[in-house]
């Protein structure tokens, strides 16, 4: 198929420059490579800092920058195969496909050892020009893309939640849940809806979500949340210790990016319990760490990415044992890029905003 040369995207130039472009080159499709037409893509709360200017993307006196200008931002998208190169085997023209966001150069001794998330290069869809994202009509994934099917007849609305759920899930993993915990996520946008859905099938004890907004905690109860508590209204910690007979929860799982979030699941916890930071951060978060040692010898973990997670959420997506129903708030055209934007923000109360193309 002879594609056309030129496409519509909107390319990251800048920190204080984002633009939609109408002629940026079509990727070329080299031996190894798989060009889809974009079916949708989502906004990542990652993409909103990122467009903001966070450090933790455009680096700061101490730390380089980690994106690669010019770039097209998104990593949550999905299309269908329209080019594949001569040595590509698997995959037929017409496929709906995604990919984890990490594109992992398989040689490092994270890739080699099978932890491919963490791989030390660290190439993503979405920050870097060698790597375009999904904010474009067409995308190029490279022989080393962590590729999988999305099944046909799932709606555009549901597939579209399969990298961030993913996300979800391996944080939740990472978390460790049996049936005697007592666990508390902190944040019910879209990713702690993914972890909500996911964990309530794990059948803790009791899971708890806090979030400021009310409309999300309507939403965490139908995901599977025991309890919902915001706590802009109520002494949270202090509800959670009485849950406990004043001990905390044996779980706390951090995804709003709030700093105040991981001061408050620090004196939530109880001893030797378990958090898991999730969020990605547009400012440091500034704690007590005696806490975390001589206070309560806590186990502290991170999550990063998706690994392994792909197949489950797809496969309990599109059965219905991963609810999904209302998240994908808001679909716009590129062309509105600037408006589905500051919807992303969720400042109307959406959860996920998309590019449909």
């Amino acid at each position: 198929m002879e594609l056309p040369k030129v496409m519509k995207a909107l390319v990251a130039f800048s920190k204080d420059e984002y633009r939609l472009v109408e002629d940026f080159p079509v990727p070329e499709c080299g031996d190894d490579d798989i060009i889809i037409k974009t079916e949708a893509c989502g906004i990542c709360a990652g993409d909103l800092k990122c467009m903001h200017g966070a450090e933790r993307f455009w680096g700061n006196e101490k730390d380089p920058a980690w994106v690669r200008p010019p770039f097209i931002p998104g990593h949550e998208f999905l299309g269908h195969v329209v080019k594949m190169g001569k040595n590509v085997k698997g995959y037929e023209i017409g496929d709906r496909i995604t990919a984890d966001q990490i594109v992992p150069c398989g040689e490092c001794k994270f890739c080699k050892s099978g932890r491919y998330w963490m791989c030390e290069p660290h190439a993503t869809f979405g920050f870097q020009k060698e790597n375009n994202g999904g904010m474009a009509e067409y995308v190029r994934y490279p022989k080393t893309a962590v590729l999988h099917k999305v099944p046909k007849d799932m709606p555009l609305e549901t597939a579209l939640l399969i990298e961030p759920f993913a996300c979800s899930k391996h944080c939740v993993d990472r978390a460790q849940i049996k049936s005697e915990d007592v666990v508390v996520i902190s944040g019910a946008g879209t990713l702690g809806l993914g972890m909500i859905t996911y964990a309530s099938r794990l059948n803790p004890e009791k899971l708890i979500v806090l979030d400021m907004k009310d409309e999300r905690l309507e939403k965490a109860k139908e995901f599977g949340a025991d309890l919902v508590m915001n706590p802009g209204k109520e002494d949270v910690v202090a509800k959670v210790k009485e849950l406990t007979g004043g001990y905390g929860c044996d779980i706390y799982i951090e995804a709003t990016g709030h700093p105040s979030s991981v001061e408050q699941g620090l004196q939530m916890i109880r001893k030797l319990g378990r958090f898991v930071e999730f969020s990605v951060f547009g400012s440091p978060a500034t704690i007590d760490w005696s806490i975390i040692g001589d206070g309560k010898e806590l186990d502290v973990l991170g999550s990063h990415l998706s690994p392994y997670c792909f197949p489950y959420v797809i496969e309990h997506l599109a059965n219905g044992d991963l609810k999904g129903d209302g998240v994908v708030s808001a679909v716009y055209s590129l062309d509105d890029w600037k408006e589905a934007f500051d919807k992303a923000t969720g400042k109307d109360g959406d959860f996920k905003v998309a590019f449909k193309f």
